[in-house]
């Protein structure tokens, strides 16, 4: 059986070129004896089409009775059929299914805006990255002017709020204007509540940020996502033209070639449904924005957070430091998407930059310096003590160490070091005596303490030697001329 197209190729090399049955096999590979078939014949007759006994023919009427019943699936149809005894297969169960109830097409309108009327905004996921010792999902914001097709682009590591609305504010920023509507869906940082056919109930911190920048927010009706597509066909071609085939390595590589390639391609593509580019309807949609806030709006997150003992607070598995003093006291953090503020009350108290990476300590130097600090007095402090507790003239000693002594903790250390060795009695005795000498220092007391440990000692025998035991030496006088000639010299 051959096709339309080949029939109409034979009759033209068979009229126009003369060509005979067996050299238009040849041109067209066919068999001579089609050919010749084909050639006596005025019109295209394709062959009509055989319906083959099936091993559903029996059931027919039974299918198209349980279909009218209920809008079964194919499958279930199958395990009704195997209970009375068809052995088939499910493909064939499938196809008649299909044919006998043909898949319904919703019809859905198409809807115009008007310059500066609406931009819609939705999240995409673009897998994973790895940050440190840690798999986070990647994510990406869009947003989308309704009329020009302008498109912003930006990749996050997270799609809570304080990245929506952060994302939020870049896109009005780069537009360098505000559209008066904003649709979304029903995503809870914008919309809490929305029940079928009644009025959605909007996040109160989206909607603060929607009276900041003044514009109406208009959530799309469950389950219907298509209401907003243009930012729904913005980030498919965000997936097929961008992501396909790049190499996710660091965050702001890929949100550096996310701006490359808006600004390059995305925003100047000539668009199917408007056949301009984006950037040439956005010069007619720029003067219909209205003008943003000068004053930024907060995009951040408060959390409630109490420091511990060892000075950290902690938010997403990961520990940041806070000043010393302000250990076992209830905290506020501040979190932006990339950096979070420690608040006491209205004060803030330290600054760190987030981390996406898990169990990480994050510690400030001016913490660690400050701690080491504290700590080095309450071990000072502890030996003061210690010291003060070993004679009543403690005091007054550690007064004289002061005045005379330019380090007087390492004398005092030094000393509570010895009433460990020699005991706090002997220690005291001591200090007793060295104040009584104005010996005032550690080695003093060391050496009171060691000449009373050694112990005294005895005189021994006298030796006496008798006159012939000694050596009996002559020695010539000296001879002074030499002296005498080098006087005389000078």
């Amino acid at each position: 059986m051959i096709d339309y197209s080949t029939f109409h190729e034979i009759r033209r090399l068979c009229e126009a070129d003369g060509l005979s049955a067996s050299q238009i096999a040849r041109v067209l590979n066919l068999d001579e004896r089609t050919v010749a078939k084909w050639m006596g014949m005025q019109a295209y007759q394709p062959r009509a089409k055989v319906p083959r006994p099936s091993r559903l023919d029996p059931y027919r009427a039974d299918i198209v009775r349980w279909l009218h019943q209920h809008p079964y699936t194919a499958q279930q149809i199958l395990q009704r059929l195997r209970q009375i005894g068809y052995s088939g297969s499910y493909t064939i169960v499938k196809r008649l299914v299909r044919a006998i109830r043909p898949p319904v097409i919703t019809p859905r309108q198409s809807l115009l805006f008007l310059p500066g009327q609406c931009a819609q905004v939705d999240w995409g996921s673009a897998g994973w990255l790895q940050v440190g010792s840690t798999r986070r999902r990647l994510s990406f914001f869009v947003m989308v002017l309704a009329y020009s097709r302008r498109l912003y682009l930006e990749f996050t590591l997270a799609q809570s709020m304080e990245h929506f609305l952060a994302c939020h504010q870049n896109g009005l920023f780069e537009f360098k204007g505000v559209p008066s509507e904003i649709w979304v869906d029903n995503c809870k940082t914008a919309v809490l509540r929305h029940p079928l056919g009644g009025p959605a109930t909007f996040n109160s911190h989206y909607l603060d940020f929607a009276n900041h920048y003044g514009f109406k927010i208009t959530a799309c009706a469950p389950r219907q996502p298509q209401q907003k597509g243009r930012v729904e066909s913005a980030v498919a071609y965000v997936k097929k033209n961008f992501l396909a085939g790049l190499e996710l390595s660091s965050l702001d590589l890929i949100n550096h070639a996310a701006r490359a390639w808006v600004e390059e391609v995305a925003n100047r593509r000539r668009h199917p449904e408007t056949q301009k580019t984006p950037l040439e309807l956005f010069e007619q949609e720029r003067s219909k924005l209205l003008p943003v806030s000068a004053q930024p709006y907060s995009a951040a997150v408060f959390h409630n957070v109490t420091a511990n003992s060892q000075c950290w607070v902690r938010l997403d598995t990961n520990r940041y430091s806070v000043p010393p003093r302000y250990a076992g006291r209830n905290l506020t953090i501040k979190a932006y998407p990339n950096r979070l503020v420690i608040y006491c009350d209205t004060q803030p108290i330290a600054e760190h930059i987030r981390h996406y990476d898990r169990h990480q300590s994050c510690i400030h130097p001016e913490h660690e310096q400050e701690l080491l600090a504290q700590r080095r007095q309450g071990r000072q402090h502890q030996l003061l003590m210690k010291f003060m507790t070993l004679s009543p003239q403690a005091q007054a000693y550690h007064q004289q160490l002061k005045e005379r002594r330019s380090n007087p903790n390492h004398h005092v250390q030094r000393i509570v070091a010895l009433s460990e060795s020699y005991g706090p009695d002997k220690v005291a005795r001591a200090l007793e005596d060295a104040l009584a000498y104005h010996a005032y220092s550690a080695e003093y007391i060391a050496n009171i303490l060691a000449q009373r440990e050694r112990p005294p000692v005895e005189p021994g025998a006298l030796h006496l030697t008798r006159r012939q035991d000694l050596l009996d030496l002559e020695l010539p006088e000296p001879d002074l001329s030499l002296y005498e000639s080098m006087g005389g010299a000078l």
